[in-house]
């Protein structure tokens, strides 16, 4: 399930969509590339803000499956890229990392005060979908054009989820994240010389040791630990007021279904958690029906914006 959908062959998903490529400044010195695809009449449609996971990007195939479906349904979407990722490196003079949820505030203040839009969802997968719950529980109820939000595989306690990824079983996806940081980290500094060292970069062996000598510091964190204790949305669920959904798979490698138990989440009425059996990390693959394809969430997350599902 975790692999297969980054496999499926999907054809040009995005043919025959109206694209702009848009730069919003979100913090000093700090831009992030979004790719907008509007309806005719922008202002009289609800507008999707997507946010792919750790080492993703506006391209990532879940970016586009839902982009299609989306837009096909009459919404407005836009696909960012967070710090970085993208080939973004040259943006921004920072890392990315799951605390920096005032970029999606204030992409969402841009878009309602600059552009004019009046419902706008937040959509995130793993590492985004942190961000947009979080996002959404520090705005309260004071982004009146924030409509709702959907996380799916959100990594809401990161510490958990570092637990589990590091474990022997997830060696695959460990090592694919880790060796791409490693990459980025490389390409940052030959952009940014002399902001960070590179010395024993290569005999770093674990996700765990990449943020406590890298993303936490460069964050404002004490430390590894520190950072993912503090960036975790688990901390703003009871805040969420407004709709809310999380789908989650309860076999998912690396995002322990247990986290989702918490009392914050529970209690909140405003927040709706879907978690069937299977799925793995972000997968959800399905058979194929007539009515819709194989790929189950992107489907689902569309009926929730569009029919409340």
């Amino acid at each position: 399930m975790t692999l297969a959908p980054r496999y499926w062959r999907r054809g040009n998903l995005l043919k025959r969509m109206p694209i702009e490529a848009r730069l919003f400044p979100t913090g000093d010195d700090t831009r992030l590339l979004g790719f907008c695809h509007w309806q005719p009449e922008r202002r009289a449609h609800p507008t999707v803000v997507l946010v792919h996971g750790l080492e993703g990007c506006s391209d990532s195939h879940y970016m586009r499956g839902i982009a299609s479906k989306a837009y096909r349904a009459g919404l407005n979407v836009i696909r960012m890229n967070q710090r970085n990722c993208g080939g973004t490196e040259h943006l921004t003079p920072t890392l990315y990392n799951s605390g920096l949820s005032q970029d999606y505030r204030m992409i969402v203040d841009e878009l309602a005060h600059k552009d004019g839009l009046s419902r706008i969802w937040l959509v995130g997968y793993s590492m985004g979908g942190n961000l947009v719950l979080r996002a959404t529980g520090e705005a309260g109820s004071s982004h009146r054009a924030l409509a709702g939000t959907i996380a799916v595989c959100p990594n809401i306690d990161p510490t958990q989820c570092v637990d589990a990824l590091e474990q022997p079983r997830n060696w695959i996806y460990h090592d694919h994240f880790l060796t791409r940081l490693k990459a980025r980290m490389r390409r940052k500094v030959s952009l940014f010389p002399g902001r960070w060292d590179l010395t024993g970069l290569d005999r770093i062996r674990t996700i765990r040791e990449f943020d406590d000598r890298y993303t936490a510091p460069d964050g404002g964190y004490r430390d590894g630990a520190d950072y993912y204790d503090r960036a975790g949305a688990r901390h703003v669920l009871a805040s969420i007021s407004l709709p809310t959904t999380i789908i989650t798979a309860q076999d998912d490698p690396f995002i322990p279904y247990s986290m989702f138990a918490l009392p914050a989440l529970q209690n909140n009425p405003s927040i709706r958690l879907i978690a069937p059996r299977y799925g793995g990390h972000c997968g959800f693959m399905q058979l194929s029906r007539s009515e819709e394809d194989r790929f189950w969430v992107e489907n689902r997350i569309v009926d929730v914006m569009t029919k409340g599902l």
